[in-house]
């Protein structure tokens, strides 16, 4: 078998086993030193030359050639699950076994202020249902799960694979770093991918996406598929097509697999940055309409409920999705995700006074510049991208790997789709540490557009819908 016949046979249109996929996969995450010698010995026939450790690598040329064939060829279902399991295997996996019950994730294919997983996992830990989260840094415009989390004063998310295990047991959530030998060569395809111009595709998206959920170890995985102008999928129908193909393998691998359309026109949270984000997720654990800067997103409240009462359902804590929707809002309005939040963030060593007093423990910035609206009227739309790049211009987020970012810049929201506004009143707020705030507000401002309507005109837009689809 060589790397050469399996880029020829799909560049052909032809559908590879799943032996050829793991065969190509395997020996590309080994990687290739000895490039030279195996071009020679193609050319001249002479493939004898080269041992075995060598023949079965696969060099970063032959990826990329073979990327851009699937790209163009697509991929059936059978391949793309035979891509995923192949991705599973080239590293370590995550026994979660010894831990009892349904484990369950979830996964955001990323949006601008959306900060479920911060309220969704001791949401879930507090219904009786294991949480054991891998995830990842963010590479745009704010940071990821464990950059907000790492806003907290003292909380580790370098945890030991033991520890890890251990907390699940204990507190029923955990969250923790991604290791690199998870899913190497998922790693090292996004990597090639994405100077290669081969990023969308469907089948390599999707298989990117489960291979980490897989190898994560959860029982049952719910995908929250984003779709809008602060999303990866701009619109319904490429929104669905991905969600069909992550759940297609997800159920073929043997994973109870469920995906959630929502949608991101605007920003889900009020609050868009590391630390902001952290307060407005503590203020709806704790059944608060506001914050220190502002008013919470009623939004981002009832997409974290759908999305837990899913996972109450796939869990079997629930008979129904209406079912699990009740015992999540019951848990929530208790008081008991609020305490799983404390325990969860003394486990991993944070100071858990953090969630009474977020305002004073959470890293603040020193300026604080109000956005305002030039006329009155109804707002119309509120680019989510414009503010999540307004975001990153202040410093929430990174354009490279290493990057630092600024735990206590962002934007908050204050008026939303909908709303009706007056000359002069507060559209958002910068949160901001030097002079980047200015080109911070205005990037706020071009995001708003303000039309006539609002009280004194009787006009009002209908509520978007937040949930678009689900697939199972």
């Amino acid at each position: 078998m060589r790397a050469y016949d399996i880029i020829a046979k799909k560049r052909d249109g032809g559908e590879l086993t799943a032996e050829e996929i793991r065969f190509f996969i395997h020996g590309f995450a080994k990687g290739k030193p000895f490039v030279n010698q195996e071009a020679n010995a193609l050319r001249s026939g002479d493939e004898e030359s080269l041992d075995n450790g060598e023949r079965h690598c696969v060099t970063d040329y032959q990826a990329a050639a073979w990327a851009m064939a699937v790209f163009l060829r697509g991929m059936t279902e059978a391949e793309t699950a035979a891509l995923t399991e192949a991705m599973v295997t080239s590293g370590e996996t995550v026994d979660l076994s010894p831990i009892p019950g349904i484990k369950v994730d979830k996964h955001s294919t990323g949006g601008v202020g959306d900060t479920t997983t911060l309220i969704l996992a001791p949401l879930v830990a507090a219904m009786g249902i294991p949480v054991a989260k891998m995830s990842g840094r963010g590479l745009g415009h704010t940071g990821g799960t464990l950059d907000k989390l790492e806003s907290i004063p003292g909380l580790s998310i370098d945890l030991s694979r033991e520890k890890f295990l251990a907390q699940v047991k204990d507190i029923h959530v955990a969250v923790a770093g991604q290791t690199a030998n998870l899913v190497p060569a998922d790693q090292k395809l996004y990597a090639l991918r994405d100077v290669t111009a081969t990023v969308e595709s469907i089948p390599l998206i999707a298989s990117s996406v489960m291979s980490k959920k897989l190898a994560a170890g959860a029982d049952a995985i719910l995908l929250d598929v984003k779709v809008g102008r602060g999303a990866f999928m701009k619109n319904q129908d490429d929104a669905k097509e991905l969600a069909r193909a992550m759940v297609a393998i997800g159920n073929r691998l043997g994973r109870r697999t469920a995906a959630l359309l929502t949608a991101m026109e605007q920003p889900l949270g009020n609050a868009v940055g590391n630390a902001l984000e952290v307060a407005e997720a503590i203020a709806i654990l704790a059944n608060r309409d506001e914050c220190g800067f502002g008013p919470i997103s009623a939004d981002l409240r009832t997409v974290t409920l759908e999305l837990a009462a899913r996972l109450a359902w796939m869990a079997g804590k629930a008979d129904s999705v209406e079912a699990g929707l009740h015992l999540a809002e019951t848990t929530l309005t208790s008081g008991a995700a609020l305490e799983r939040f404390r325990r969860f963030v003394a486990a991993q060593g944070g100071d858990s006074r953090v969630a009474d007093a977020p305002e004073t423990l959470l890293p603040q910035a020193s300026i604080r510049q109000p956005v305002r609206a030039s006329h009155g009227g109804l707002v119309t739309a509120l680019d989510a991208m414009a503010v999540g790049r307004a975001a990153a211009l202040l410093g929430a987020g990174r354009q490279q790997k290493g990057d630092p970012i600024d735990p206590a810049v962002g934007v908050v929201i204050h008026k939303r789709i909908g709303d009706t506004v007056k000359a002069g009143d507060v559209l958002a707020e910068v949160f901001a540490n030097d002079s980047r705030w200015q080109a911070a507000a205005q990037a706020v401002s071009d995001a708003y557009a303000i039309g006539p309507g609002g009280e004194e005109e009787n006009g009002a837009l209908a509520p978007l819908p937040l949930i678009l689809g689900e697939v199972h």
